[in-house]
């Protein structure tokens, strides 16, 4: 069954707790330089109002990691989607992350690719990925290919709600 890491940014108060449960779970040494395979980050508007995000690999559909590697240790998990790695066969040529248009892979001390697996491991183990555990006000979880559906097409009626209401105010 596909999943997907869903965001809800208005949830969101850029408090860290996900990067630092991703940061613990794959062992991702900072003091060492390493970059956690998700973070957060504060964008202020025009209008002075905060937005607060938290990011990590998209698992694309059609993901340009795996079609730019040249060793095939990034691979399309069939059941969930999402975007795997295996490290064995990886020759460190960092095509991976040159096709990547959101910057995600990063190389450990060893030279090999890394990048967040949506905690498949823990997935396995009937568990949801470290960040959606941690996450205070819910802003992350883990969906499935109906509940994401769904989600989705409220996110559409309550936009196209909001500017019927924009229009009839405009219109007074």
């Amino acid at each position: 069954m596909k999943k997907y890491l869903f965001f809800d940014s208005s949830k969101c108060s850029a408090c860290g707790a996900c990067a630092l449960a991703c940061m613990d779970q794959n062992d991702v040494d900072a003091a060492a330089g390493q970059q956690p395979f998700r973070t957060t980050f504060t964008q202020e508007g025009k209008a002075g109002d905060l937005h607060f995000y938290s990011v990590s690999c998209m698992h694309c559909i059609d993901a340009p990691c795996v079609l730019g590697c040249p060793s095939g240790c990034l691979t399309k998990d069939p059941d969930t989607g999402f975007t795997l790695y295996d490290t064995t066969n990886c020759i460190g040529c960092h095509s991976c992350a040159m096709a990547c248009p959101y910057g995600v892979p990063t190389f450990g001390p060893d030279g090999k690719m890394r990048k967040c697996d949506a905690c498949i491991e823990r997935q396995k183990a009937g568990l949801v990925p470290a960040c959606v555990k941690v996450c205070p006000t819910g802003a992350l979880m883990l969906l499935t290919e109906n509940e994401f559906r769904a989600r989705q097409a409220d996110e559409r009626r309550r936009k196209a709600a909001a500017q019927e209401r924009d229009q009839l105010t405009q219109a007074l």
